[in-house]
């Protein structure tokens, strides 16, 4: 016990060290652009989507292990759609054991849950965990990245191509700035990756009853205000990456920093970059999901009169602290509506505007289901017409 304990402090020292041991200032209020060492920067707004700073964010750079990323988007998809459970059991692979590089030393034949490979994987980036989950998902570390290659075209990674699970240095694999930032923004909408991305320290029991201590390679985690999340990348090809969430309030900001010039800048500047962006934007919520809309709608051969309608989507506008927008809305309801309708349709569309131009946009849908009327109901309808007429008459 004596020794484990020696160790979970040396990992805890060393984090410290590496990190700088500095509270982040979070306070600046403006980029100075000249201190930065990356390569590559990029800053968005979660909620809009709107770019607030770049610089080189397209360009194709080997991203170490932020490569992982999209192993955790996988493995969540799968827990999420019920293919896979925490609970589930992993047999280890030789290939996996055999991992280099970021590990928690799995054995070889071992058996170990989804949830702790996977927390290995988010808290300690290590590389014997991923290749586990991949081969479980897909049979191998090969076909898997089939499915990476895939997901990167539909989320839209233009810059973007897969060689392995782990990011460990291979040929022709690459990112930029803004992908890895999309990809964040994807994993941050599993409630499976927060579940261990606030994690600081831990530890990995195994079935021979050793234990690895789990540090969060995020020091942000521990000493940004908000920051719940995000993945670090270093090889000598990479040198130091990291993409961060942090959330303050409504607004939630995401920061990639590729190519810096050594540990405590990734964060520093990383750092530099979210604060720019809390001191000088608000996000402001315009709409609100499934409150309803004042709007009436009326559906053809429907046995209500008026449908309950709301926006499918709540819309956020960011704009520049101080700046006096004029922020108006526009709907757009289908014509031609006709009953039966199931709640959750689309029925039409909303537009967020700012200064008349489209900042946020979302269908609007039925809040309820809409039944068609019968032969009865409509007749109904006509009688208690003719009655309201023959008493106003």
């Amino acid at each position: 016990m004596k020794k484990y304990v020696i160790s979970f402090l040396l990992i805890f020292c060393f984090a410290l060290l590496s990190f700088g041991g500095a509270v982040i200032d979070t306070y600046a209020a403006n980029l100075d652009e000249s201190s930065f060492s990356a390569k590559s920067l990029y800053l968005m707004d979660y909620n809009s989507g709107q770019v607030l700073y770049e610089k080189d964010a397209e360009k194709k750079l080997p991203v170490a292990s932020i490569v992982k990323l999209m192993t955790i988007e996988l493995v969540c998809e799968k827990l999420e759609s019920g293919e896979l459970k925490l609970d589930d059991t992993v047999i280890v692979s030789q290939k996996a054991q055999s991992m280099g590089g970021s590990q928690v030393f799995i054995e070889e034949g071992g058996e170990y849950s989804v949830g702790d490979l996977l927390k290995s994987t988010i808290v300690s980036s290590a590389n014997d965990a991923s290749v586990a989950l991949a081969e479980t998902i897909s049979g191998s570390e090969e076909n898997f990245v089939v499915l990476m290659n895939k997901k990167a075209k539909e989320l839209g990674l233009k810059n973007t191509n897969y060689v392995n699970c782990t990011g460990l240095p291979a040929s022709n694999q690459y990112s930029c700035a803004k992908d890895t930032a999309i990809l964040l923004k994807n994993v941050l909408s599993h409630d499976d990756y927060h579940r261990y991305s606030t994690i600081w320290m831990d530890s990995l029991s195994h079935p021979k009853g050793r234990q690895s201590e789990l540090v969060n390679t995020n020091k942000l985690i521990r000493y940004y205000e908000g920051c719940d999340g995000g993945k670090t990348g270093s090889t000598s090809e990479a040198g130091y990456c990291l993409v961060a969430t942090a959330k303050r309030g409504d607004m939630r900001l995401i920061g990639s920093v590729l190519g810096a010039e050594n540990g405590k800048k990734r964060f520093s500047e990383t750092s530099s970059l979210l604060n720019y962006g809390f001191s000088n934007f608000e996000n402001k919520q315009v709409v609100s999901k499934d409150s309803l809309l004042n709007d009436n709608l009326q559906v053809k051969n429907a046995k209500v009169d008026e449908v309950k309608i709301a926006s499918k989507e709540n819309i956020f506008v960011l704009s520049k602290k101080g700046s006096d927008d004029d922020i108006t809305t526009k709907v757009e309801l289908n014509s031609d509506l006709k009953a039966p309708l199931k709640k959750g349709d689309k029925v039409g569309r909303i537009f967020v505007m700012r200064n008349s131009e489209v900042v946020g946009e979302s269908d609007i849908v039925s809040m309820d289901d809409v039944e068609a009327s019968s032969i009865m109901d409509n007749i109904t309808k006509i009688a208690e017409n003719w009655k309201l007429k023959s008493d106003n008459a």
